[in-house]
């Protein structure tokens, strides 16, 4: 299936065996389609993923795992381009050593100003996805002195990789207006490529007793499910699973004890991403909130199921992709969540309603055969334009 003697180099600035120790490993997340014979994934750390969850991420494909660990941000006086040059120059070494087809680049960090530069010098061609708006997400959320320095050396790092990116991926819409305030034109939504084959359709609505609400993510200020555990307190007959950690972890248990709740809310910590899309149609309902302007990943995973959601009104600007016929859009209180529960559990036409809105729309957009033949897509197009230009 793969183009022949095709090769493909991923430079990652994540820790892979980070995300294995969650069980958040997505089959052929980094080779779409088992496109490529052999995968490259270049580590800018010293991070040494497990081979079993690295070689699921690559799919059939030969697997190859180099480190080129980054010089310190105060050795290289904020990642300076000239003090990076021992580095960049020995990632470029590499590339022209492993001679790829392509590169791809999860996020605008030093993978991207890597990248560029091996475009500039090899003429090798590179895809850069972006998970954020900067703006909105990073720049936007700076609060000490030494966040501010970080956050400004990342955003000069980025406009030069993302402006000679051969094909920018945004994963949602909310990503574009920053890529237009830079002046990036040469890029296009790309939605991950979601758990390829756990998610399982949900074939009944009838309620559980007691009826079952499910909320997945990490637990700290801009996603705290305060107010959805609140809203128990007058929904005797509902139990709520929380499955995430984080800074606010400790605070929520507390909560949940203060308002008599522990025996209507199961903490999680983490639960393996294939047993938690198994598992997510045996839910009545899924709830979350985040003021992220974002397309989040769990929420597209319950779309896909088949749950009736609820999320929170955000702050900013609405989420392009969600409008309140897919899914229920409420305050962020304790009221809009309470009444947004008791109107999806009394009226079961209603319930199927929103849910089946809301599976059409997700299977459309994001299902993962989708998803993942538009990444087959994009990379073919770009093996068949190899023509580079870097701006300096």
């Amino acid at each position: 299936m793969g183009i022949k003697t095709s090769k493909l180099m991923v430079v990652i600035a994540d820790r892979l065996s980070h995300f294995a120790s969650k069980g958040e490993v997505v089959e052929r997340y980094y080779n779409p389609g088992d496109l490529f014979e052999e995968v490259h994934l270049v580590f800018i750390n010293d991070d040494e993923p497990p081979k079993k969850a690295a070689q699921k991420m690559v799919g059939n494909a030969d697997l190859h795992i180099h480190n080129l660990p980054l010089p310190s941000f105060l050795r290289t006086l904020g990642w300076q381009t000239q003090l990076l040059k021992p580095w960049i120059s020995e990632g470029v070494a590499l590339a022209k050593e492993v001679d790829p087809s392509l590169i791809r680049c999860h996020g605008g960090f030093l993978n991207g100003l890597l990248c560029a530069e091996i475009k500039k010098q090899l003429g090798i061609p590179y895809a850069l996805s972006l998970h954020i708006n900067p703006d909105e997400d990073m720049h936007g959320r700076t609060h000490t002195i030494k966040e501010r320095l970080v956050s400004m050396a990342i955003h000069r790092i980025e406009e030069t990789a993302l402006r000679n990116s051969d094909r920018v991926l945004p994963v949602y819409q909310p990503i574009i207006p920053y890529l237009e305030r830079l002046g990036v034109t040469k890029y296009e939504v790309a939605y991950n490529v979601i758990n390829p084959k756990h998610l399982r359709k949900k074939t009944s609505y009838s309620l559980n007793s007691p009826i079952k609400i499910i909320s997945v993510g990490r637990q700290f200020k801009e996603r705290n499910p305060e107010h959805l555990i609140r809203a128990l307190k007058n929904l005797p007959n509902v139990k709520l699973t929380l499955v995430g950690d984080g800074p606010l972890h400790q605070y929520l248990r507390q909560v949940s004890k203060e308002q008599k709740l522990d025996g209507q809310i199961v903490f999680i910590k983490s639960i393996p991403n294939d047993e938690l899309c198994t598992s997510l149609p045996n839910y009545d309902i899924f709830a979350i909130h985040t003021e992220y302007w974002e397309l989040n990943k769990s929420l597209i995973e319950a779309m896909l199921t088949g749950l009736p959601c609820i999320v929170n009104r955000r702050k900013g600007q609405a989420v392009p992709e969600l409008n309140s016929s897919l899914l229920e859009i409420v305050e962020n209180s304790t009221a809009g969540y309470q009444d947004a529960i008791a109107r999806l559990i009394s009226n079961e036409d209603y319930r199927v309603k929103v849910a089946t809105a809301g599976l059409k729309h997700a299977r459309a957009n994001w299902a993962p055969e989708i998803t993942e033949a538009n990444f087959c897509r994009i990379y073919r197009e770009l093996l068949g334009n190899s023509e580079s230009h870097v701006d300096s």
